[in-house]
């Protein structure tokens, strides 16, 4: 071993080049990557849940009511999310420049907060309903795969709008330690 190539403890290396390049959660990209995915899930959700709901409309064959209830509730949190997603994603890339009340930390906790108690609601009610998930082979339901479906989409929203909300409050956390309070904005030029 050459001695050009030791680094002594508490010595720093002027040389040294990591494997990979320095990432970090609050990062803004992972953000936006993070309300992109809300949309996109927001909206194959919106998709099952209005297929399903005119289904029920139209042939009157759902399994309960409670489950058609479930289903129209989750078409008002898909909208929800799609709506706010869209509407923070923006302003999240306009916060930096701005100082309005919209662009804060405390706006997007707010916003996400109920994003998540909507999902909370709306996941654990359809997976109630269900039972926890049918078994398309043995239960005879009529639209039992979409059903599933339905639920797992729902609890993927509410993984990410979890998501949403820790980054979220990492992003604040970064405004904190700047000066700038809950007020503050969530990145800086």
């Amino acid at each position: 071993m050459a001695l050009d190539n030791h680094v002594r403890r508490g010595h720093t290396s002027t040389h040294f080049t990591p494997l990979l390049p320095p990432t970090s959660l609050t990062s803004p990209t992972r953000t936006l990557v993070v309300f992109g995915l809300l949309i996109l899930f927001g909206i194959i959700e919106l998709a099952i849940a209005s297929w399903l709901t005119s289904r029920f409309n139209l042939r009157h064959d759902f399994p309960s009511l409670a489950v058609r209830d479930r289903t129209r509730f989750i078409i008002f949190a898909s909208s929800w999310t799609i709506f706010f997603s869209f509407l923070y994603g923006i302003l999240f890339l306009h916060s930096s420049s701005t100082g309005s009340l919209l662009t804060s930390v405390a706006s997007h906790l707010f916003i996400f907060f109920f994003t998540w108690v909507f999902w909370t609601a709306a996941a654990a009610s359809i997976t109630a309903a269900l039972g926890g998930g049918l078994n398309c082979d043995h239960s005879g339901i009529v639209y039992c795969s979409q059903l599933n479906a339905l639920e797992a989409f729902a609890w993927v929203e509410w993984v990410l709008t979890t998501f949403a909300i820790v980054s979220v409050l990492f992003l604040g956390v970064r405004a904190l330690r700047r000066g700038d309070g809950y007020r503050g904005q969530l990145v800086t030029a």
